[in-house]
């Protein structure tokens, strides 16, 4: 599936995957809350310190995976056992933000996507919590891709990116 179609899988995921290297080269996948900013620029937020941190430091390349409206099915034509689903993926890579203005918007991008109605919140909390906060960019190296299995009205697979 195309860019436009993992964007969306990307907004509408409750969590993103990323997986970083380890130091030692060792991979390390976390699922963490996103927000995407634009077409190449994702946030996260977290502690100063920690394993994310070191891998970043150590090689700043990650990738990105998110699924959503996963559900097991028996296939409605030749009842076979299998999953429904829409998923993303993308690499890029990830950077610490040390501008404060650039903090506070991607703060702003997050609290907006997962606390909306909290708004009236968030500059106390900035002014409490901004200076122990950790906030990475995920600059996206290409367009992501995207993957589903998912069926019509009629139990047909919908292939070859047909939409309903």
């Amino acid at each position: 599936m195309d860019a436009a179609f993992a964007f969306e899988v990307f907004d509408k995921a409750p969590y993103i995957t990323v997986s970083f290297t380890r130091p030692d080269g060792c991979p390390y996948g976390v699922p963490l809350s996103l927000v995407r900013k634009d077409e190449t620029t994702f946030y996260f937020h977290g502690a100063l310190e920690g394993e994310k941190m070191d891998c970043i430091a150590s090689n700043s390349k990650v990738a990105l995976s998110a699924v959503t409206r996963c559900s097991p099915t028996v296939g409605p034509k030749d009842g076979s056992f299998t999953l429904q689903y829409k998923s993303a993926m993308a690499t890029g890579v990830a950077e610490v933000v040390t501008n404060r203005a650039e903090k506070i918007e991607a703060l702003r991008l997050i609290c907006l996507r997962f606390l909306p109605h909290h708004m009236d919140a968030f500059d106390a909390a900035i002014e409490r919590s901004l200076e122990r906060t950790a906030i990475v960019k995920i600059t996206l190296t290409e367009p992501p891709t995207g993957k589903r299995k998912q069926y019509d009205k009629q139990g047909e697979e919908m292939k070859w990116q047909r939409m309903e």
